[in-house]
């Protein structure tokens, strides 16, 4: 239906602005609605900015067509009426996005014309969390109720799933707690929960969650609070609603620490930062981080920190001015679906690949993008010249979210996977307990998997060949210079000039670097052989047990299931790899090219001193690298873990270590320094 007063505006040239205008409240409330109410996003967080801002564009051009229920207005949805509704003491407000450089120049400059400042600015910066905002209201110290943002007047009454995240406090820790003080934050779930849930999804036959965010809001959106329960939510303060009986916190990096201190949980990632370079430096530093942090983010969010300041600078509209987010380049939008073709893989496997109409995504454009395997590609129902939501999160390759059905075309195929494999045309076979179809040839028979192994063989975690590439690879396959891995031991001076874009130079390096990489641990050469389901971890289990080559080769199945971590999987696999004479051969031949490692004494059991412990590396070590203490570590018996839990039994910390020494101090872990660690396993 269309709004009575856009039918008022002037007929004249503003006419296809008023209709545009029209079409994105349309659009923009119907994609607000599946993202704040249904939790089931209907476009990329990017597209709906795109949106959002041509409707902003048009209104500061047209300010005739701004009505007041246009979405530039409103913040958020409309409370389920499942639950009862909370209205807001201070409004829960939104920020203005920015995405360039620019944008947060911009942004500094007007908040030192508003301040009239004429030194630097002191901001405050957090983590823009891909959560579901929350409002926690305290009560003389006790919590008493928690509401969404909804609409950010009004939202849901969740405070019976609220009481469910154990890491929310249910009385403040201080003494003398305010009267009332309504405490801003996010609800989210870290990544290795959403995992599990997910996994937990597919054992029930139950529909998966599409990412983290999602499953955060509809975990917390569940009507029964025993749900809610099971589904490891989390929560991080960032900001605040209304005080009574207490002085304001004099900036904003002081009402985190009084959070802490009452026991709230705060993001250790934060920072306190000078002028827009400040800003801007976080942000390419976090941006770094991002892959390997244990939750989802989609930017940052800079604040003025003196909480006067902030008030002097006062709101515009819907966002204040003394803030703003700055969000990290897209990781979904859309684009097409031009085919579907297949890959192989190292191991055979046969991977269904969207070629895609070129798409700018997570800062790089997308041409390619997996869609993993046969099941998979039904199971979302991807068809050739399908319009299709692609993500891409840090260095992973990118992937195939969803389709959007409204937009299929009539003449949309569906992908049937091949017979026979592309490159060497063996047959294609899917045994019976596993999703992925695979090439019959080989290494022998087909290209694809010799190029595949030979760049895993070549890889910096395996022999570290420096300069053995893909696309020398490609050439020494192609042009039938080599066809196993052994035969890159044999190569000549003469062989290599002879290949494309090769000078002498260069060939010289390669024969280097090939003799280079001949002294290496066994563990490395168990890596670099290419077993199925044998990655790093299980390569060094197989080497500190056995200890030499033979030892491994006659190793039968209950002498394998020996060995730390490995189970009845992995065990067929080394035995099917070793149980065929051309690998046998390839292993004495890579052996008597010259291949050497360091003689293991193999260990008995309990002699290890760090057996059945878990370590954490922080900071920058003296003398040793992360690889160097990792790898000691190891050779004790130890395992190196990413995080900091209670199942921690100690960290080492060097210089400039972080929020993981603050944590293990918390715990009570028992810090190490380089020394001591190296004492400790020169017992083993």
């Amino acid at each position: 239906m269309q709004n009575d007063f856009l039918d008022d505006a002037p007929a004249s040239g503003a006419s296809a602005a008023v209709q545009r205008v029209q079409s994105l409240h349309a659009e923009l409330n119907r994609h607000a609605h599946a993202y704040y109410v249904l939790d089931n996003p209907s476009v990329p967080d990017a597209e709906y900015d795109r949106l959002f801002s041509e409707l902003q564009q048009l209104e500061q051009t047209h300010p005739e067509l701004k009505t007041p229920d246009s979405p530039t207005n409103r913040v958020g949805g409309i409370p389920l009426p499942e639950f009862g509704q909370v209205q807001h003491a201070v409004p829960m407000l939104s920020l203005n996005n920015g995405f360039e450089d620019d944008d947060v120049i911009n942004f500094d400059r007007r908040v030192r014309e508003g301040l009239d400042a004429a030194q630097e600015i002191d901001y405050a910066i957090d983590l823009k969390f891909d959560g579901l905002a929350i409002n926690l209201r305290y009560v003389n110290g006790l919590f008493t109720q928690a509401a969404t943002r909804g609409d950010g007047f009004t939202g849901e009454d969740v405070t019976e799933n609220i009481r469910t995240i154990r890491s929310i406090p249910l009385r403040l820790q201080v003494e003398n707690p305010p009267r009332i003080v309504d405490v801003r934050g996010e609800v989210l779930m870290f990544k290795r929960d959403f995992e599990k849930l997910n996994q937990r999804q597919r054992d029930a036959g139950a529909k998966e969650f599409a990412n983290p965010r999602n499953a955060a809001a509809g975990s917390l959106r569940q009507l029964d609070s025993k749900i809610t329960a099971q589904r490891s939510l989390r929560f991080f303060a960032y900001g605040i609603g209304a005080l009574e009986g207490m002085d304001m916190p004099p900036s904003h990096r002081a009402l985190l620490d009084w959070y802490r201190q009452a026991g709230i949980p705060v993001c250790e990632e934060n920072a306190l930062v000078k002028g827009a370079q400040g800003l801007l430096a976080f942000y390419r530093a976090i941006q770094e981080k991002r892959a390997i942090l244990d939750y989802e983010i989609d930017g940052v969010v800079y604040k003025v920190n003196d909480f006067a300041s902030q008030q002097s600078l006062g709101y515009v509209s819907r966002a204040p001015r003394f803030a703003i987010a700055h969000k990290f380049p897209a990781q979904e939008a859309l684009t097409t679906v031009l085919d579907i073709e297949v890959q192989v893989g190292r191991t055979g496997a046969i991977t269904p690949v969207a070629r895609l109409a070129p798409v700018f995504v997570g800062g790089v454009t997308v041409t390619n993008a997996t869609l993993h395997n046969e099941e998979e590609v039904q199971r979302k129902d991807i068809r050739i010249g399908d319009t299709v939501s692609v993500r891409r999160a840090g260095d992973v390759i990118p992937e195939v979210v969803s389709s959007v059905l409204e937009k299929r075309p009539a003449d949309a195929r569906q992908f049937v996977m091949p017979e026979a494999c592309p490159i060497c045309g063996s047959a294609i076979q899917k045994p019976e307990d596993e999703a992925i179809a695979r090439c019959t040839g080989g290494w022998i028979k087909c290209s694809a998997q010799r190029k595949g192994g030979l760049f895993h063989f070549a890889s910096r975690k395996a022999m570290n060949i420096d300069g053995v590439g893909e696309q020398l690879i490609d050439q020494l396959v192609d042009k039938n210079v080599v066809t196993t891995a052994a035969d890159l031991y044999k190569l000549g001076l003469r062989a290599l000039i002879e290949l494309d874009r090769m000078a002498e130079k260069s060939a010289q390096n390669i024969l280097h670097a090939l003799e280079v990489s001949k002294e290496t641990s066994f563990a490395r050469f168990i890596y670099a052989l290419g077993i199925r389901h044998v990655g790093e971890s299980t390569a060094k289990d197989l080497a500190n047990h056995f200890g030499n080559v033979q030892a491994l080769l006659l190793a039968n199945e209950e002498q394998l299931l020996n060995v730390p971590d490995v189970g009845p999987v992995v065990a067929k696999s080394i035995l099917r790899f070793f149980g065929d004479s051309l690998n046998v051969e390839l292993v004495e031949q890579l052996v008597a090219s010259g291949i050497h490692w360091p003689e293991i004494e193999v260990q008995k059991k309990g002699e290890q001193v760090l057996a059945g412990k878990t370590l954490v590396l922080t900071g920058s070590l003296p003398t040793l690298s992360r690889d160097q203490a990792t790898e000691i570590i190891e050779n004790a018996g130890g395992k190196v873990a990413g995080s900091v839990s209670k199942k921690t039994s100690y960290v080492v910390a060097g210089d400039d270590a972080g929020s993981k020494l603050v944590k293990a101090q918390e715990l009570g872990i028992t810090i190490l320094t380089e020394a001591e660690l190296l004492q400790l396993c020169s017992r083993s």
